[in-house]
């Protein structure tokens, strides 16, 4: 996998809006380029019959069949609501001032 260029680590780095000087911008050109370079390596490795696997140790992961639960609609859940208005849970704003 070829390195990545100047212009590329530019790219990356404003997309992930960081400003980097030129040292910072040099430094991020070698250690992305050994990351990549690490990746290539782990690419490289065969795993031709290997089974997929959801966890790194071997754990046991039960199934459970659905069970079927009848709804008692939105008054039922809104029951426990400190206020409200109709079928709408009312909340304290989280930006700006007041009410």
């Amino acid at each position: 996998m070829p390195a990545l260029t100047r212009k590329e680590v530019e790219e990356i780095a404003l997309l992930a809006r960081l400003h980097l000087d030129e040292a910072e911008l040099s430094n991020m050109e070698s250690e992305l380029g050994a990351i990549l370079e690490h990746f290539s390596s782990i690419a490289a490795v065969a795993t031709d019959g290997i089974a997929p696997m959801t966890h790194a140790v071997p754990i046991e992961c039960p199934l459970r069949e659905d069970d079927v639960v009848t709804w008692n609609g939105a008054e039922a859940a809104l029951a426990g609501a400190p206020k409200r208005e109709g079928e709408l849970i009312v909340v304290p704003p989280v930006i700006g001032g007041g009410e």
